[in-house]
């Protein structure tokens, strides 16, 4: 226990602060009103066609921080707020998951191996917290390793993901920002560029703060695993 508490109270105190902080500053950017007036969905349509993709629909879906791409339905999928939104927060959103869409069209390798280990992590995911737990309860009872074994290979594919998913999001993030700041017609000013950009910063580093969360997870079931089975 003295381990997990080493672990996680300080990632859980970071995790906290980042997240309060991005949500404060868009809170405060999604109030910021975007000079050109464009909307959130006439941003992404936008960036879309200016990167020659037209196979791509933007959609309007229900639900705050919602927002994705999907690569199967070649969709970019809008929260309402970002979808009908005329701020820099929405602008900044929408670009961002236009990134996605080019990075899909380029055939962006992290991307695509991102996608690949979707279906698979989903699976282990939803089957890991009640793997982990018979785990626990074998090894502690019995000393029987397996089960546990099979709950920390799942942590660490679901680590992986996770660690996939930085290059994912902070490349998606510099191709919008790229793209807003060659762009005047949709950002006019250099501080609207430098409030998206902190924007999406702050974004990222919710990601960075999920990878660190699930490293320290996995650390501390495989010490558990490889504790037991030295015994």
């Amino acid at each position: 226990m003295g381990t997990y508490l080493i672990l996680f109270i300080p990632i859980l105190f970071i995790s906290m602060f980042v997240q309060w902080r991005f949500r404060n500053k868009f809170t405060k950017y999604a109030e910021t009103q975007l000079s050109s007036g464009l909307s959130g969905k006439e941003v992404a349509e936008k960036m879309l066609r200016d990167n020659g993709i037209y196979n791509v629909n933007v959609m309007s879906l229900e639900g705050q921080l919602t927002d994705h791409y999907n690569p199967a339905a070649l969709t970019v999928n809008l929260s309402t707020d970002v979808y009908y939104g005329r701020s820099v927060a929405a602008a900044a959103v929408a670009a961002h998951e236009c990134g996605h869409a080019v990075q899909h069209a380029k055939s962006y390798h992290w991307l695509q191996l991102r996608s690949n280990m979707v279906p698979v992590v989903s699976i282990s995911s939803n089957l890991l917290q009640w793997v982990l737990i018979i785990g626990v309860l074998l090894i502690g009872f019995t000393g029987n390793p397996l089960v546990l074994g099979i709950g920390v290979a799942g942590l660490a594919l679901v680590t992986i993901f996770s660690i996939i998913t930085l290059p994912v999001e902070f490349d998606a993030s510099k191709r919008a920002l790229l793209w807003l700041r060659n762009n005047h017609s949709v950002m006019q000013s250099d501080e609207e560029n430098v409030q998206a950009k902190d924007a999406l910063w702050w974004a990222a580093m919710t990601y960075v703060i999920a990878a660190l969360g699930a490293l320290a997870n996995l650390l501390y079931y495989a010490s558990m695993l490889f504790g037991r089975s030295r015994n």
